[in-house]
């Protein structure tokens, strides 16, 4: 009896398991926009192109931002190592928005 107990206890703790949903998962969102600087924010302030920009700002001290242009929201990035390598594209960003910043999941080309 013990033994079934037991059995029935680890099958019910095991499904649960496998049909939770992590809170972070269930609060993430995807954000669509531009990757830009902070100092520059929703428009390109230097001559030549968003990417170039956006590097020599970020070289200059600034920080990697999501410029959501259709929106007018500027979000700051918790993974700025991953924003790197979006410079001056449009991408969709996978996170959780506190306050201002997007606590990054993943960051991907957008059309």
């Amino acid at each position: 009896m013990k033994r079934l107990v037991g059995f029935c206890f680890v099958a019910v703790f095991a499904a649960s398991l496998a049909f939770a949903v992590p809170k972070a998962a269930k609060d993430q969102k995807t954000f669509v926009g531009e990757i830009g600087d902070s100092m520059c924010g929703l428009k390109h302030m230097m001559g030549g192109n968003a990417k170039e920009c956006t590097l020599e700002c970020v070289k200059a001290g600034s920080k990697f931002i999501l410029a959501d242009t259709a929106a007018g929201q500027v979000y700051d990035l918790s993974d700025q190592a991953k924003a790197r390598d979006f410079a001056g594209q449009k991408v969709k960003v996978t996170g959780t928005l506190k306050g201002k910043t997007i606590e990054v999941a993943s960051i991907e080309a957008a059309q």
